[in-house]
């Protein structure tokens, strides 16, 4: 087996998992039996694996990038944010509800056995194992507690690659920082430095690599330019718009704690599609469509926009005659009512009143992947994922728009469970056309699998690694 290869960042957002995805396409291209690793991930969008358990949806991807099964010790602990202090901690793929109610530094101690359980396990399976740190390894005040950065490298003796978003400015003085902020034998570890997100002209950068070397002893081993793309974010949307006359416009509402965003990229990159992430109070009566995302505070949410005024928006909205569609949480909002026995997430709550459903919040989370059939239209079945802990109940009202109790309909409004709906093409293709777009959906797993040999060439063309 190959010695890991780990990539720290600077900071979040400095492209960490952009580079463990590109890395494991790179190997995989080349025969190599290649996984990714991430002790600890914190995000609110979360992948299902095969067998039914939680992982961060970054880890997925870098395993359809890595040409392998994802798997949960690929991610074996992942933090779900679903207040302002408070996180859901998935142990394994399942929510761990003793070591969530634990004092963080508390809980240190019972996760890093854990993961370095799966850690091993990962690296007893595979030739080539690349890991991905999470935010920064120079946070001091996190270094007690810390499973995911310089501890996962130790225990391994991964060779490190420092990456820094030389896009934000500072670059060198942000890896000549956090180096300095290592220990000596962190800092061994250490084989080279990354400049990601670079456009313009190298000769810019004169002889600041040197100077950096000379100040450190570790080179400059890679150059990576700001690539363009349409991967999936890791937990963040990233994505801006305004309303374009000129196009289908299509409101996102993002209310605290939205979750899964990223499953709306299909529809945020069809061409003449307009998604407008919408946060605050905003008029809807001209746009084409509401749509209304899974929240990990689905009862929280819910409050936000009644709080703001959006939950009238979108009741006025429907009133029009403007379609709805809710996902998720989304779907348990547009009902009438949400219990909530357990006091899972604060209560009980009336809904928006647009579906003829009722939920009620169970402790059991519900996590597997599904196929099931689109009622009452000729598209025939669809593919996506279920994570929630609600159970709804349909009235009279509404009729099945997906089987097995997984979506409804009532006029104009539509619900479902279905995560990842939209990346069925010939859904996202009558949805749209429902819409008046005149465009022809493509398909999107395809054009992911393009994205990942189009990144994994430029680690080939940087001469990095041989």
């Amino acid at each position: 087996m190959a010695k890991p290869i780990m990539i720290m960042g600077c900071s979040s957002d400095a492209g960490k998992s952009f580079l463990v995805t590109a890395l494991c396409r790179h190997f995989a291209n080349r025969g190599v039996r290649v996984a990714p690793f991430k002790a600890q991930n914190m995000s609110n969008n979360a992948a299902v694996t095969p067998d039914g358990l939680e992982i961060g949806r970054a880890q997925y991807l870098q395993a359809i990038a890595a040409r392998t099964l994802p798997q949960v010790t690929m991610n074996p602990v992942l933090l779900k944010p679903s207040a302002d202090t408070y996180s859901q901690v998935i142990v394994l793929g399942k929510f761990d509800p003793e070591i969530t109610a634990l004092p963080w530094l508390d809980g240190r101690e019972r996760l890093w056995p854990i993961v370095r359980t799966a850690l091993q396990n990962i690296l007893g399976n595979y030739d080539q194992v690349v890991i991905e740190g999470a935010g920064s390894p120079a946070e001091i005040n996190l270094r007690a507690s810390d499973i995911v950065n310089v501890t996962v490298a130790l225990e391994c003796n991964a060779d490190v690659y420092l990456v820094a978003d030389i896009d934000r400015g500072g670059a060198f003085a942000h890896l000549l920082g956090t180096w300095s902020c290592l220990e000596a034998a962190e800092q061994a570890l250490i084989k080279g430095f990354i400049l990601n997100k670079f456009r313009g002209d190298s000769s810019l950068l004169g002889n600041a690599m040197d100077w950096l070397q000379a100040k450190t002893g570790i080179p400059t081993v890679a150059i990576i330019p700001m690539l363009p793309h349409t991967l999936p974010e890791e937990d963040t949307l990233h994505h801006r718009a305004l309303f374009d006359e000129q196009q289908i416009n299509i409101a996102l509402i993002v209310y605290p704690y939205a979750s899964n965003l990223d499953e709306f990229d299909p529809l945020i990159h069809e061409s003449a599609v307009n998604v407008v992430p919408v946060r605050e109070f905003t008029q809807l009566e001209k746009y084409h469509a509401v749509i209304l995302p899974g929240s990990k505070n689905t009862v929280e949410s819910l409050q936000y926009i009644r709080q703001i005024g959006l939950a009238a928006e979108i009741s006025r909205a429907a009133a029009c005659g403007i379609p709805i569609l809710g996902i998720c949480g989304g779907l348990q909002m547009l009902g009438k009512y949400i219990h909530d026995p357990y006091h899972l997430e604060g209560g009980n709550r009336i809904g928006l009143g647009l579906l003829d459903v009722e939920t009620t919040l169970m402790p059991q989370k519900i996590t597997t992947q599904r196929k099931v059939t689109v009622m009452g239209d000729s598209m025939g079945e669809v593919e996506g994922y279920e994570i929630h802990h609600g159970d709804t109940q349909a009235g009279t009202d509404v009729k099945p728009h997906l089987d097995n109790n997984l979506g409804w309909q009532q006029g104009n409004i539509w619900g479902v469970y279905l995560h990842g709906i939209m990346e069925n093409t010939a859904y996202r293709q009558h949805f749209l056309a429902r819409l008046g777009w005149q465009g022809q959906s493509r398909d999107w797993h395809a054009s992911i699998e393009n994205q990942l040999n189009s990144i994994a060439k430029v680690i080939s063309q940087s001469g990095w690694l041989k």
